[in-house]
């Protein structure tokens, strides 16, 4: 672990994983990871700024072509960039484009920053991570190096014993509950060089399963509420981002309110 850096400002780039789904705020708003992150940085230096330019649903091309260049442009100290998994989680995804965008955002992103972070996404235990593992894994390992050729930091969230827990994982399965953006906060805050807050790969306790009354419910209400929908959006060419404008789409000073 290397000594902890005086970081002044913070972008980051990327889809629902860093906008904060579904880590939900009071006002319907979310927070998650980044938000996190940029509140603990901005409690070590006065004048800290943080942007979040990560819209939900945004497919990797989406990310290099309308988040890259004006992330470059911020020249801030850190720059995040996690994408690419909406892109493997499609039924037919081409590997190669979207590690060629990868490369494309790398390349620009890190000269224009102090510390680029890359991340190796979690997934939640289950059938549909093992369906998409290889390509995931692939993924990754090019994920592992472009980060050796340009100088940025991996946090590897995919290899974590916790963050593969159904339970750290919100009702619609894809995104995670606000423990577990806590503990990816955690993940990066240390990969960085800070003092360990907390074991953020911790297991959770042991439980005992639900019945499998309870179990058949959540598939149901689960394939109703959030699976129904996603297939429609798939059919219907629609994303879940459309429309949306990032949260934070400038570099500026967090409010006082909004430090932990």
């Amino acid at each position: 672990m290397h000594s902890a850096p005086d970081f002044r400002s913070f972008v980051a780039l990327g889809d629902s994983f860093t906008e904060g789904m579904s880590d939900a705020m009071p006002d319907g708003t979310y927070r998650g990871w980044a938000d996190l992150l940029a509140q603990r940085l901005a409690a070590r230096r006065a004048g800290f700024r943080y942007a979040n330019l990560a819209v939900r649903g945004k497919l990797m091309r989406q990310i290099a072509e309308e988040q890259a260049a004006p992330g470059a442009a911020m020249g801030a100290d850190l720059v995040t960039l996690v994408g690419g998994l909406n892109d493997v989680l499609r039924p037919r995804c081409d590997l190669d484009e979207i590690c060629g965008l990868l490369e494309e955002s790398v390349a620009r992103l890190a000269p224009s920053c102090r510390q680029l972070v890359l991340m190796r996404s979690p997934g939640r235990r289950g059938a549909v991570l093992e369906r998409y593992r290889t390509r995931m894994e692939t993924l990754f390992a090019f994920i592992d190096d472009l980060a050796e050729r340009h100088g940025a930091l991996v946090v590897d969230l995919f290899a974590s014993r916790a963050l593969g827990d159904p339970r750290l994982w919100a009702d619609d399965r894809l995104h995670l509950t606000a423990e577990g953006h806590r503990r990816v906060a955690e993940a990066v805050w240390q990969r960085l060089g800070f003092e360990p807050g907390f074991d953020w790969d911790q297991p959770l306790p042991l439980t005992a399963p639900g019945s499998w009354a309870v179990r058949r419910g959540a598939d149901v209400r689960f394939a109703r509420e959030h699976l129904l929908p996603w297939i429609g959006r798939r059919l219907s060419g629609r994303s879940s981002g459309d429309g949306l404008a990032p949260k934070r789409p400038d570099l500026a000073p967090l409010p006082v309110e909004d430090y932990p």
